[in-house]
Parts: C-alpha cells; structure tokens; sequence
C-alpha cells in the first residue's frame, strides 16, 4: 500500500513526524527510498536476501536514529551513509577476515576495459555478489563510496595492504566474470 503524505509536510515534516515516531510517515519514508537503499545494499550483499536484511537493518537504525538527522542536509546521503554502515556490520558479523598480502596481488591490465561497458548494470551487479565478502566490500567502499584504503582499513579492522590487494583482486575477478559472461573461447561475443 502506497503512501501519500500531506502535501504541506515537506521531506521536513516527513522527518518531524518520523521522529515522533508516526507510523505513516516511517511507512512513506520506507516506501520513497526502498528501491534506492535496496540498490545500495545489493552491491554489499552476497544475494538478494542478504540484501533485504541488511535494508530492514538499516531502516530499523534510521528510524531509530531519525532524529540525529540535520534538517536542511540532504536526507537521502544521511540514508546511504547508514545503510553502508549497516552492509559493513553485516560483513563484520558474518565474515572472517582473510588475511591477503599485496604482493601476492598482480595488476589489472586496462586494456579489457570494454568488458565492462558491454555489461549490463544488472550483469555488473550480480559479478560483484560473485566476489567474496571481503573483496566486495573494499571494491564497494573504494571505488563506490570514495573511502581511502587507511579508512577502509579502519573500519574492517585490516591493514592498509590488505585493503589493497583485495581491491586488486576483486578487480582481477570482476574482470574475469565479465568476461567469461560476454565471451567465448575464441573471443566471439556470446549469445
């Protein structure tokens, strides 16, 4: 059931009633941003439903933390914000960490890049969910979010290094799902 709010109440008031607890306005507010949170959550998760726990997650720390949010920003960066953070609980929670060091990583040749703007964002979605939790995470927190490698490794508690060679490899098996999705053998596109 879809949710209109009183033409009068603004993404502001939507916020006040929200943090007055008004079930009306936490239903529309879930329902304005669901599929741009789920989106976020998806380049997190292993799978679908990993993706939606982590969105009710981070819905359930909005709502409860609604009323940390400033007026007058923007809400929808508030909401992501949130909802990466709530994709590395997840991971913390879920994941042991492997330990990889950067000189078992090797450079990624850019002379493939077409892979990539061959795909599909839905094929680009789901290669990253075929990496493993540790290489999704940094690829979506460096190349995606725009955090540097010493505070990605502040937030997975690993090393700089680490962070590093994971970013490397996730690129190097990023490349090869692509490609294997878009070639053949003998470098035919696929059908």
């Amino acid at each position: 059931m879809e949710i209109a709010w009183p033409a009068d109440y603004g993404e502001d008031g939507l916020i006040r009633a929200c943090i007055k607890r008004e079930r009306w306005a936490q239903q529309a507010l879930y329902e304005e941003y669901y599929g741009k949170m789920l989106g976020v959550c998806q380049r997190y998760a292993g799978n679908e439903y990993d993706a939606v726990d982590i969105l009710h997650e981070g819905f359930i720390k909005i709502f409860k933390n609604v009323h940390k949010f400033q007026l007058g920003t923007s809400l929808s960066a508030w909401m992501r914000r949130v909802m990466v953070n709530t994709a590395i609980d997840y991971y913390r929670k879920n994941v042991r960490y492997r330990v990889e060091e950067i000189d078992q990583a090797t450079q990624m040749s850019a002379d493939d890049a077409d892979a990539i703007s061959m795909c599909s964002q839905q094929e680009i979605l789901a290669a990253i969910q075929h990496l493993t939790p540790a290489y999704r995470t940094v690829f979506n927190l460096y190349v995606l979010e725009g955090y540097a490698h010493k505070e990605i490794a502040d937030l997975l508690d690993i090393t700089e290094s680490t962070s590093r060679s994971n970013l490397v490899k996730a690129r190097l098996k990023l490349k090869e799902i692509l490609m294997s999705r878009n070639y053949d053998e003998n470098g035919a596109t696929a059908v």
